[in-house]
């Protein structure tokens, strides 16, 4: 078992990690040229830092689309991952590379709007979380400047407010409080020079640039040193300037104040003090100011300030829509000035977050057509849009973060492993009022009702294909196509407008973990009062609960009201159709058609239609059986009868059948693997739909043909010895084990369907 000392032991060797020793201004120009990317400006290190994390492939609206991981907050465990708007997040990748790279938008603020609840604060976080663990990576230190005066002359007061003159004394060493770069100490002409040799060294086409001149509070201390040995006559002025004991390099940790400005709603000031910082007047008076102000007496609390060398971030910019015009001329000429007399370059990334109020307080003088006043901040202001989520995968894991404490982004290497997920249960342990806790179950498809029913409000019914409804689009832009019986159809063979309105409105996230959490503390025994189950919520719970919740929600206008409460029937009926599926699959879970036997009716029918010769296990050739097809089209296909052959030959229908359904998957699949040397055994069978469903999926007919005593109207308290019992005993206990339902849940989902089942069963 570990101990006390062995945590401590855990936590220096992180620390070590984490900084380094001081080091001298030639040491950090030697380091750079080992590794150029320590000396990034700030708009690269950020994009940097964002591709260092890697990528994945995700499906967005129907679309594959490469994502960058650092969206995913994958050094926070996924605590603030960015759920979705991956074309938003590679969109402002996009800008930042051309940013990095001086090609275009220099003079460009970032601008994150959208709607609440669409990820907006994440991406702070996310961002914030992201540098600061990139930041203790090697490949991404970052550094500035500590100056030591005292050194120089122990009788004079400099940058300190007295102390020995020592530069082995930590408290005589000052930081540069806003993050100076290092290279900024050299001469301009000198650090020309210098970055064109990195750059070569470099070789990439996002260039280093440093143009930042000292921050002022370095300043105050370079002319300082600079005064005192000219006066002594030093030759060599800038080495005795930049010594060892006057000047070091060290590295920081990226955070909160120290690389990353963040500006809350609720930070309030005169713009300069938001900015930059504030004076503090009693220091001026204790400094020696030589008759002006010294920067020393300044706080640097501002947020440009706090952000320099890294990013800026105006948070709920609405709120600050007074100072976003002082920040017009930052970006492009890359200062700010303290006050009249004394400026600061600034080298940062900016970037706004607002609601869409902000949009409307931008365009309240667009009638004035060019005597616009907000026109050149407009300009100015790149736009990046978060919308709603419109996949139903994301907005499940969405909701379950909502109400559990799982972080983990979900990946999966195929859409059932996303499927199985999407209907999972959910099991929250809450505390009554009693003080005692329970834990309380979201059955199968409960959450999954939640967010497909969010999703189809989001969706615009405009560009709806004949013949599908929004539960379909739902379903297209989670997988990328359709699955309509033995039919797969691509996402690109639907036309639906790039340009719609998808994601710009619908229920928040936030609505729907309200309801959600309401139903947890909801007695559901008056919903399930003839059963001794507690606990459960339904699908149908959350659908009714989130439906007659719209009325009192302030958040919904009248006409959204009436919109959501009509787009409920089709998620309602395909919740059902799922449920119904899970009953029938475990009813038929241990009749199912074996692969093999499968496997020997496609050899059959390739065999039948190509003339490619069969041969059985002892090397002889068999020819095609047609009696086995027969018996295998009627009793497990469920699709012929005995009209459709003559005598054992098919007739036209199951001809067509066989070469469509069949043949035409196989030769796809052929064709696919044409470099490789095919077979029939290589045959993933699920790659053919027909076939698919008969391994996968049965019907209410299967059911009927293998259980010829069976009634679901017996179902609830079915009479003992019958088959119905034994058969809902199975079944049960299939959706238990197998299905991940409980044993409330499973009686209750069982219960439902067959409820629907008994009154249209022959």
């Amino acid at each position: 078992m570990a101990r006390g000392n062995d945590y401590v032991r855990d936590a220096d060797r992180t620390l070590e990690e984490t900084y380094e020793e001081p080091m001298s201004l030639a040491a950090y120009v030697d380091r750079i040229f080992e590794n150029p990317t320590i000396a990034s400006h700030a708009s690269k290190y950020l994009l940097e830092a964002i591709e260092a994390a890697g990528t994945r492939t995700v499906v967005e609206e129907g679309e594959e689309k490469k994502r960058y991981r650092f969206f995913d907050d994958p050094y926070n465990d996924g605590e603030h991952a960015i759920l979705g708007n991956t074309e938003v997040l590679n969109g402002f990748v996009d800008d930042l590379r051309s940013i990095a790279a001086g090609r275009a938008k220099d003079e460009k603020i970032i601008w994150f709007e959208g709607p609440t609840a669409t990820g907006k604060s994440e991406l702070k976080r996310c961002l914030v979380n992201g540098l600061r663990e990139y930041s203790k990576t090697p490949a991404g230190r970052r550094y500035t400047v500590e100056w030591n005066v005292t050194t120089a002359e122990a009788s004079e007061r400099g940058l300190s407010y007295g102390g020995d003159a020592t530069a082995a004394d930590d408290q005589n060493w000052y930081e540069s409080p806003v993050q100076a770069h290092p290279l900024s100490v050299f001469p301009e002409e000198v650090r020309e020079d210098l970055l064109a040799r990195l750059n070569e060294v470099l070789d990439d086409h996002v260039p280093v640039q440093v143009d930042a001149q000292l921050d002022p509070f370095s300043r105050e201390a370079y002319n300082f040193l600079e005064e005192r040995y000219r006066r002594e006559g030093e030759d060599e002025l800038f080495s005795a300037i930049t010594d060892e004991n006057h000047l070091r390099v060290k590295n920081y940790v990226v955070d909160v104040g120290q690389g990353v400005g963040v500006l809350h709603s609720e930070d309030d000031g005169r713009p300069k003090e938001r900015l930059v910082g504030s004076w503090m007047h009693g220091m001026l008076q204790e400094l020696d100011s030589r008759g002006r102000k010294n920067p020393q007496a300044f706080s640097y609390d501002g947020v440009l300030s706090q952000g320099n060398g890294v990013l800026t971030v105006v948070e709920d910019a609405a709120q600050h829509a007074d100072l976003l015009q002082k920040l017009l001329n930052v970006p492009d000429e890359q200062s700010v000035k303290l006050d009249k007399g004394i400026g600061m370059d600034v080298d940062t990334q900016m970037l706004i977050i607002s609601n869409p109020d902000l949009e409307a307080q931008l365009n309240q003088h667009a009638d004035r057509n060019g005597m616009d006043p907000l026109k050149a901040l407009k300009r100015r202001l790149d736009k990046h849009r978060f919308g709603y989520l419109t996949n139903l995968s994301l907005e499940t894991e969405l909701i379950r973060r909502e109400l559990t404490n799982e972080t983990a982004v979900w990946e999966a290497e195929s859409y059932g492993e996303l499927a199985e997920r999407i209907r999972a249960p959910v099991r929250v342990t809450i505390k009554g009022q009693d003080g005692e806790t329970r834990t309380q179950e979201f059955a199968p498809h409960a959450v999954e009702a939640a967010a497909l029913y969010a999703v189809v409000t989001r969706l615009d019914e405009n560009d709806l294909p004949n013949g599908l409804d929004l539960v379909d689009k739902a379903l297209i832009y989670d997988q990328g196509y359709l699955q309509e019986g033995d039919i797969r159809r691509e996402k690109d063979e639907f036309d639906f407008d790039d340009d719609g309105n998808d994601g710009d409105h619908g229920i928040p996230v936030t609505y729907t973990r309200d309801t959600l959490a309401k139903l947890l503390q909801t007695d559901l025994d008056r919903h399930h009062a003839d059963l001794p189950v507690e606990d459960v919520v339904m699908p149908r719970d959350v659908l009714n609960a989130m439906v007659e919740g719209l009325i009192d929600a302030p958040v919904f206008s009248t006409g959204e009201r009436s919109e959501f409460e009509n787009r409920v029937v089709p998620v309602k009926n395909y919740i059902y159709d799922q449920q119904e599926s899970d009953v029938i699959e475990a009813i038929m879970h241990d009749k199912r058609v074996d692969e093999e036997t499968v496997a020997e009716y496609v050899e059959h029918v390739y065999a039948w239609e190509t003339d490619e010769p069969l041969y059985n296990d002892r090397g002889e050739r068999v020819e095609p059986d047609p009696l086995k097809m027969k018996v295998f089209e009627i009793e497990h296909l469920g699709r012929f009868s005995e009209d459709d052959y003559d005598g054992n030959l098919p007739r036209e229908s199951v001809r067509n059948f066989r070469r469509e359904k069949v043949i035409t998957s196989l030769n796809r699949h052929a064709w696919e693997h044409r470099n490789e040397d095919f077979s029939v055994e290589d045959v993933d069978l699920t790659a053919i739909p027909v076939i698919k469903t008969v391994l996968e999926s049965h019907d209410w007919d299967d059911v009927e043909r293998t259980f010829e005593d069976f009634d679901p109207r017996q179902w609830d308290d079915p009479p003992g010895g019958t088959e119905t019992a034994q058969v809902k005993a199975d079944t049960i206990e299939t959706m238990v084990d197998l299905f991940g339902y409980s044993e409330a849940s499973a009686e209750l989902t069982s219960r439902h369907v067959m409820g629907q089942v008994s009154y249209r069963w022959d």
